[in-house]
């Protein structure tokens, strides 16, 4: 089977190549547009066993070229920063939308088996008591989140119009290896090892589920081969914490102080709470793998031992 992964050379993505390729005997194709967010030293060392295309998902002959004797499309590429997407929403929906338009119209010209579009809790908007199932509306708060929903739209009704054999996942707050240090744990371990401030939004008891990317990788790999065209699958890490408790937790880890945190306005439209209910895709064999701490521990040391690439993305 070949499988073309977009957006393989940024954070989820590049995490699932690793994982596909050490554990499954896939030929592999990787198309990313190398943003400030993908770095291609994550890849070097599996550079021999992939074939790599330097390309945009918004260019459709890019895709066409990518998309060639493909089997299976696993679309992780994305504008994924609420910051950035405040400051300039465009390049979210060109991309979040028109490029997933773009990878439907090539699954259906070459008969592809199955198509997974990744997307995120977001989507679903905040929630101030239980969690979200996949039945639940979508209400997102964000032009990021506006945009992932709209692709998500779109990949739906590629299925109902066409047929088109569509899985869509949408997973927690990922954190662990290879994460551009702009979102909040990667942000705050690189800069808690420099000495830098810890900028916390509000009163930092906005609440975030997390999970170790690993394990939404092989969460992604479960609805990819064993879900149910058409359908959505949830994948939380079922670890609520308060991005508070992470930056705590954070420090203690790095034996710096309390004094690097700093109090800033609040984003705006900031969701207060996200939960996921993940019982749909635990029924296909599914379950984290690492509890929270552990993997909040590897991560640390992960940036400890490669601080320098990171900051080169």
């Amino acid at each position: 089977m070949k499988m073309l992964v977009t957006g393989g050379a940024g954070f989820i993505g590049c995490n699932f190549v690793h994982h596909i390729l050490e554990t499954y005997d896939h030929e592999m194709v990787v198309l990313d547009k190398l943003t400030y967010a993908a770095n291609p030293e994550y890849l070097k060392d599996v550079q021999d066993k992939i074939e790599f295309v330097k390309g945009d998902i918004k260019d459709s002959e890019a895709v066409k070229e990518a998309m060639k004797d493909c089997d299976m499309v696993v679309n992780f590429a994305a504008e994924t920063h609420v910051d950035r997407s405040i400051e300039d929403p465009g390049v979210f929906v060109k991309t979040d939308v028109i490029g997933t338009y773009n990878l439907l119209e090539y699954v259906r010209k070459y008969d592809v088996d199955r198509y997974l579009q990744i997307s995120t809790d977001e989507v679903y908007g905040s929630i101030e008591n239980g969690s979200f199932t996949e039945e639940s509306c979508i209400d997102p708060s964000s032009p990021y989140s506006a945009s992932k929903a709209g692709g998500d739209v779109l990949v739906s009704a590629y299925y109902k119009t066409y047929g088109t054999p569509i899985i869509i996942t949408r997973s927690s707050n990922n954190f662990g290896p290879y994460q551009y240090p702009e979102k909040l744990i990667p942000l705050f371990i690189t800069n808690a090892m420099q000495d830098k401030e810890l900028p916390v939004y509000g009163d930092g008891q906005n609440i975030r589920d997390w999970i170790y990317a690993p394990d939404n990788c092989r969460g992604i790999y479960t609805a990819l081969t064993k879900g149910k065209l058409g359908e959505v699958y949830n994948i939380g890490g079922g670890n609520e914490k308060t991005n508070l408790e992470i930056t705590h937790m954070i420090l203690d880890i790095l034996g710096k102080p309390e004094s690097l945190i700093k109090f800033v306005d609040d984003r705006l439209g900031h969701d207060r709470r996200y939960s996921l209910d993940s019982a749909k895709i635990k029924k296909l064999g599914w379950k984290p793998e690492w509890t929270f701490e552990d993997a909040i521990r590897e991560t640390v040391e992960w940036y400890k031992e490669n601080l320098s690439m990171v900051m080169q993305g």
